[in-house]
């Protein structure tokens, strides 16, 4: 749709695209994907408005007519946006933009972060992602047959380390949360990372022998069936290295527990916005009742409330 008046920067990494397209998604107009390529000058953190970090290929659909809106995420996608701007689009950008902040039409950042209050930023908890409540209503039917687990169902999502990645979690702390996932519920939907590894899915596996369960490892055969989860889980568990997960999980009814892991200043951040906001308590606190959190349609109704839509 080469005369969309909306494009969506793509970036190559799924969890980052996923946040600009999520945006898009809740606006429910036409939109252009643009899927970002990038060569080496991105690695540098270019201050200007420029499509300097792209591949030439990815270059090549920068081609007008210009779009009225654009919408990305990421520090690498944001000279690309200031390129469209100067173009005449106005900017939606999704994460810290690394320069220029003050020149995007709005800046769309996590609560953890700390942003410091400017006309043009809106805070939000957790992150944006594409987990709408259409999504998950076609899951549940895609994954019917995950009705048939006794509830109540515990869906268990366990990432990784993000530093130290491919050294895998300890086995005996993913045994530990397949016991306590198990303790909430009746059933547990589990789904193992590429970061977890391969001897704690192993042990992920071993721990829920006697439960009622449905397991899904990274690799397996198959479609993931990680939405079904999430659509069909009546108990969430997610382990707090992910704020994607953790993001995700939250626009589920269900109520939504935190396995801290080992983490970082920001992480930790993160869950204590969710536990202040009633959305999310640590893995171990007492079951509670909660609102499906929707930060994405709050972003779309802000774009629409800002004019950024408008000739």
């Amino acid at each position: 749709m080469s005369n969309a008046k909306i494009w969506v920067l793509a970036d190559p990494r799924a969890g980052t695209a996923a946040q600009a397209l999520g945006i898009a998604e809740a606006l429910g107009e036409p939109f252009r994907t643009l899927p970002l390529a990038w060569g080496p000058l991105a690695r540098l953190p270019l201050p200007w408005p420029s499509l300097a970090g792209l591949t030439p290929a990815a270059r090549a659909g920068f081609t007008p007519p210009w779009p009225r809106l654009v919408i990305g995420a990421g520090r690498r996608a944001a000279p690309v946006a200031r390129w469209l701007a100067a173009r005449g689009a106005h900017t939606v950008h999704a994460m810290r933009p690394g320069f220029g902040a003050g020149r995007f039409s709005l800046l769309v950042l996590g609560q953890h972060d700390q942003p410091a209050p400017a006309a043009n930023v809106l805070p939000v908890l957790g992150a944006m992602h594409r987990m709408s409540r259409a999504r998950l209503a076609a899951a549940r039917l895609e994954f019917a047959e995950l009705g048939a687990l006794p509830g109540p169902r515990v869906a268990l999502l366990v990432g990784g380390p993000v530093k130290r990645e491919g050294e895998g979690l300890d086995p005996a702390l993913v045994a530990g949360l397949a016991r306590a996932a198990a303790g909430l519920g009746a059933s547990v939907m589990a789904s193992s990372s590429r970061r977890t590894g391969q001897a704690a899915s192993a042990a992920l596996g071993k721990a829920l022998a006697g439960t009622p369960h449905r397991l899904f490892r990274w690799g397996d055969a198959g479609p993931n069936p990680l939405l079904g989860f999430l659509a069909w889980a009546d108990v969430v568990v997610v382990t707090g290295d992910s704020v994607s997960m953790l993001s995700e999980a939250l626009a589920t009814p269900a109520p939504v527990f935190v396995a801290e892991l080992p983490a970082g200043r920001r992480h930790r951040l993160l869950w204590q916005s969710l536990y202040a906001a009633g959305q999310a308590r640590p893995l171990g606190a007492a079951l509670f009742s909660r609102q499906p959190l929707d930060e994405t349609a709050r972003v779309a109704a802000e774009i629409r409330a800002r004019g950024l839509l408008v000739d």
